[in-house]
């Protein structure tokens, strides 16, 4: 037991180690312009020195027309993307613009200041900081990206943060996500992000892993690779308006029903049918396409009790396999007499009926 604890708490490690690059901020946050003018924005899962989202945000803060902008570190007082953390104090950077007019900040505009504690978010100093933000963007630790949300969400702030695209399924952040308090952002659910990493770790992954699958080899610099990012946020975005077009129409041999679920299958997106008015089992990438003016989420399979949509517990006399029916996270549907069982779903129903 103690031998997975350690192997556990190494993998949770290594995954809070993947640090954003420029050219992954830069595409996501050309969309949210129009957000960020008079604000004041808030990095606090960054080294301020190294940081790629300060170098976005100082290098275009005249032309997002920022108030201001603060950064803050963990457990680091050093110039090192990659410290040990091994400080008992971080520090925080303050930057107000330049003062001689120029793009580039000069290191004279940035003030730096220490901080009494490690500069965790969820101390008393570092929250203290985040209610001076109007928006927060960041990648915090996958590790803690509930405890991380929900804090957001408690002091009010507005957010654009990378995570787990496995997030989506968490109790703590699919409710967000189905009342529309929380959404994904512009780049598309598990496209490849490429991270900076650690050289340990990168070491790690040249030797047990094959190229293009965990890891990336840029201008001779290993980048970890992660298939399952994305960006979350409560900034609204012209993406999320656009009307899904449909052309297919509802036949009972095309869409059956499930058995545990009073909603029919849909296998994929592009053939949700045009005519059906009921609930509908998609895909969960669903949610890059979600307009919630065109559809509803109703729930997820893996946690349909919770949403009081119908379900039903098999048994020996329904299927020989019933224990593996049950034990999968999608639903069950019977076609032709025979169970089939499918990965999970979002149960949708369209907003305005056709």
């Amino acid at each position: 037991m103690f031998l997975n604890e350690n192997l556990r708490k190494a993998k949770r490690q290594k995954n809070d180690e993947f640090y954003t690059q420029l050219p992954d901020i830069e595409k996501e946050l050309r969309h949210y312009t129009a957000h960020f003018r008079d604000k004041v924005v808030y990095c606090n899962c960054d080294d301020p020195r190294v940081s790629k989202f300060f170098h976005y945000f100082s290098h275009n803060f005249e032309r997002l027309g920022l108030k201001k902008l603060i950064t803050a570190c963990y457990r680091n007082r050093q110039l090192d993307m990659f410290s040990r953390h091994d400080s008992e104090q971080a520090i925080w950077l303050e930057y107000n613009g330049n003062r001689k007019g120029n793009r580039v900040p000069d290191v004279e505009d940035i003030g730096d200041h220490a901080l009494e504690g490690d500069g965790d978010f969820r101390n008393a100093e570092t929250i203290e900081l985040l209610k001076q933000a109007d928006i927060v963007v960041t990648n915090p630790p996958f590790s803690l990206f509930r405890e991380y949300v929900t804090q957001l969400m408690q002091y009010g702030k507005k957010f654009l943060i990378v995570g787990s695209q496995n997030a989506v399924t968490y109790k703590e952040i699919f409710p967000l996500i189905k009342d529309n308090r929380m959404w994904l952002g512009i780049t598309p659910k598990g496209q490849d992000m490429l991270f900076d990493v650690p050289k340990g770790y990168a070491q790690v992954l040249v030797s047990t892993a094959k190229e293009g699958s965990a890891y990336r080899v840029v201008e001779g610099v290993i980048k970890g690779r992660l298939g399952n990012a994305a960006w979350f946020t409560n900034l609204d975005h012209a993406k999320r308006h656009e009307e899904l077009i449909l052309y297919k129409r509802y036949s009972p041999e095309e869409y059956p029903a499930y058995d545990n679920y009073d909603a029919i299958n849909v296998d994929k997106i592009a053939e949700i049918p045009m005519d059906w008015d009921g609930a509908m089992g998609v895909p969960v990438t669903f949610l890059d396409k979600h307009n919630p003016e065109q559809f509803e989420i109703m729930g997820i399979t893996a946690s349909a009790d919770r949403y009081g949509l119908k379900t039903k517990k098999y048994t020996s006399a329904d299927a020989p396999n019933y224990s593996y029916l049950n034990s999968r996270e999608g639903g069950v549907i019977r076609v032709g007499g025979r169970y089939k069982s499918t990965y999970r779903r979002l149960l949708i129903r369209r907003v305005t009926p056709q």
